[in-house]
């Protein structure tokens, strides 16, 4: 836990944010967002497209590469009441790719809307294509919802399935049901891995086009993995930010990437918050090892990386993973992050990142006020007084301290 001088109130994290100041679809091109810059105090509007004007030369781009499921599964009792079920994660967490492939059965961690309703009997659908009968079944409750059971018959991946019966489920404030469009456009050109029930919403503006641009300075790019879960729109409530529980969210980082960061350390760019809280939560990952070979690097808990040394550098971090991955002759490392970035924290890993314009008294919020300071309101004063687009849908930043 943070000590007591750590203590501030989410109020102070709060703007008045207009409803026609939220995107509600996203732009016909993805790079004609708007772009605000943040560098050296000042403020630039630019287009997505020219982004590459603000970045360093010989600097690594770091982006999310995790895909959004078609997670948001509604089924309707033979009363005729509906039920929602918003698949959260295997319950194997780790096992994201066994789940997905798995055929005929498997369960999930979900939340279920109309809870209430749904007793002890099975919910049917029946999916007219290919004649397949898909079974949900309640099971135990857990911290968010329930242990969901799913059964179908033929020979289709539970992947497979869920592209048939669920739906995209965009962000509960665009309060809209999701369209045709929204397979494409909520999902980043890099989407490879399966997993998230939301989009990293920063890497939505990238385009093959503004990729290309890249080598021009010599910028390398490069991808982790976070599974975006639905605690991503969970309003802080507390009055106290420090009494908000955060969701944990499951990373995944090649042994490449850590020797690429090596390389390019200080010109990190990070793609997202996802991939910020990734990359931070990667050092700290590092710091636990550095002493220690044996220690569990499976989590890292919401204050942990408040509370563990804070004199190991960056090289001697990721060097201490580098060191633990080759005795464990490993390719890649899979760790639970629970870090909740707040005004008090120190950066490691990541310089600059792109990400867009976030809600009022969110742990995003924090996150930035983290990065830039006291400059967030500045930024988003002259964001919502410029036209910026606001939330998933939004535009975007470009924030260099």
């Amino acid at each position: 836990m943070l000590a007591n001088n750590f203590l501030t109130k989410i109020s102070d994290f709060s703007y008045e944010l207009p409803d026609e100041k939220i995107a509600k679809h996203p732009l016909e091109k993805r790079d004609a967002s708007k772009l605000l810059v943040f560098r050296n105090d000042e403020i630039f509007d630019e287009t997505f497209k020219n982004c590459i004007n603000f970045l360093p030369e010989n600097s690594l781009v770091i982006f999310n590469n995790t895909r959004v499921i078609h997670a948001r599964i509604i089924l309707q009792k033979s009363t005729g009441a509906k039920i929602e079920i918003l698949c959260l994660e295997p319950n194997n967490p780790c096992n994201y790719e066994q789940s997905f492939a798995k055929i005929g059965e498997c369960s999930w961690k979900c939340v279920v809307g109309n809870a209430k309703k749904w007793k002890d009997e099975p919910l049917h659908a029946t999916l007219d294509e290919n004649n397949i009968v898909f079974t949900a079944e309640k099971g135990e409750r857990t911290e968010d919802g329930f242990i969901v059971t799913f059964r179908w018959n033929g020979n289709k991946t539970f992947s497979e399935i869920l592209e048939q019966i669920g739906k995209i489920p965009i962000p509960p404030y665009l309060n809209r049901e999701s369209e045709d469009d929204d397979n494409i456009r909520y999902q980043t050109i890099f989407a490879e891995n399966n997993g998230s029930v939301a989009a990293p919403t920063a890497g939505l503006h990238f385009t093959p086009e503004v990729l290309s641009t890249f080598p021009r300075k010599n910028i390398e790019v490069e991808k982790v993995t976070l599974h975006v879960g639905a605690g991503t729109f969970k309003p802080v409530k507390t009055e106290l930010y420090t009494d908000h529980i955060m969701h944990q969210e499951l990373c995944i980082v090649k042994k490449t990437l850590v020797q690429n960061i090596l390389k390019h350390i200080p010109l990190i760019t990070a793609v997202g918050t996802t991939s910020v809280r990734t990359l931070e939560s990667l050092y700290w990952i590092g710091v636990k090892l550095y002493n220690n070979t044996q220690t569990d690097i499976s989590h890292l808990s919401q204050w942990e990386a408040y509370n563990l040394p804070q004199d190991i550098s960056t090289k001697d971090a990721l060097t201490a993973i580098l060191t633990y991955m080759e005795m464990n002759n490993l390719r890649e490392i899979q760790y639970y992050t629970q870090i909740m970035i707040t005004p008090k924290y120190k950066f490691r890993l990541v310089t600059s990142m792109f990400t867009n314009f976030h809600q009022p008294q969110s742990t995003l919020l924090l996150l930035i006020s983290a990065f830039i300071g006291e400059n967030w309101k500045t930024i988003y004063k002259h964001a919502l007084e410029n036209k910026y687009r606001f939330l998933s849908y939004g535009d975007s930043s470009l924030l260099i301290p």
